[in-house]
């Protein structure tokens, strides 16, 4: 378990983004679906298969907690989906991929409740906010444009912004030397194992879970500070922070 921090030495809060600030199930399975038939020269049935690989629970019709799909990279879902390929097939799939998942993920986005106002509430406490997800920054940008809410965030970052992604510490590391922040200094907010072990990796000053993804409260409670049912939670959390402040 981390050392939880005083909620005052909190500075900037890292989001994942699928699964935490999208609602995963309903932005992401109409494209996997879309990647798995291509990937299976539509087979539909061999299509259905590879996305049950890939982490689709068709019988519980949601992605299961950090499977490929849920938590991995474009990188990741081609090299379980082709194997098999050589190096400069693998580079076109991934760019395909890449390209379709940035066009697609913006355009099916779907908001988790209260998105805007909960992030707009967190800046006007004075939190510098970011984003870091396995997809790729261009998608983090597209979608966060899609949804109105670019502004709001000081940084993106993709699984091919840094050279490791998570759950990797590096995505920390680059958001504390962005804002020139020690990683105590931020939270690290997700849905999924690789956002927590991401933050345990970089000694981040909070883990907080959220149970608006595909991971259940008792996979996430033993690697985070706090579970909360969604980001919305977050400004009451913070409230005390800003209480704490007008004491001092």
């Amino acid at each position: 378990m981390m050392a939880h921090v005083p909620l005052g030495a909190i500075k900037a809060i890292l989001f994942d983004k699928d699964g935490t600030l999208v609602d995963f199930n309903r932005t992401w399975f109409g494209i996997s679906k879309e990647l798995a038939r291509r990937s299976s020269g539509g087979n539909e049935a061999k299509a259905r298969d590879i996305l049950d690989e890939g982490g689709y629970d068709w019988a519980a019709g949601r992605f299961r907690p950090n499977s490929v799909i849920a938590a991995g990279t474009v990188e990741n879902i081609v090299d379980l989906w082709h194997p098999d390929e050589k190096p400069e097939a693998r580079a076109a799939l991934i760019r395909e991929y890449n390209d379709y998942c940035v066009t697609e993920g913006a355009r099916a986005a779907v908001a988790i409740e209260g998105l805007r106002e909960t992030l707009a509430d967190l800046r006007g406490k004075g939190f510098m906010l970011g984003i870091a997800t396995n997809d790729s920054e261009a998608g983090a940008r597209a979608t966060a444009e899609a949804l109105g809410i670019a502004p709001l965030f000081h940084t993106f970052i993709g699984y091919d912004t840094v050279a490791r992604p998570k759950p990797h510490p590096d995505p920390i590391f680059h958001f504390a030397e962005r804002l020139g922040l020690n990683p105590g200094e931020i939270a690290m907010v997700g849905d999924n194992l690789h956002d927590l072990e991401t933050a345990r990796a970089a000694g981040a000053g909070l883990a907080v879970g959220v149970l608006s993804g595909n991971s259940p409260r008792e996979a996430l409670e033993p690697y985070a500070d706090m579970v909360l049912p969604s980001i919305a939670g977050l400004p009451e959390v913070f409230a005390a922070r800003n209480i704490a402040s007008n004491r001092s």
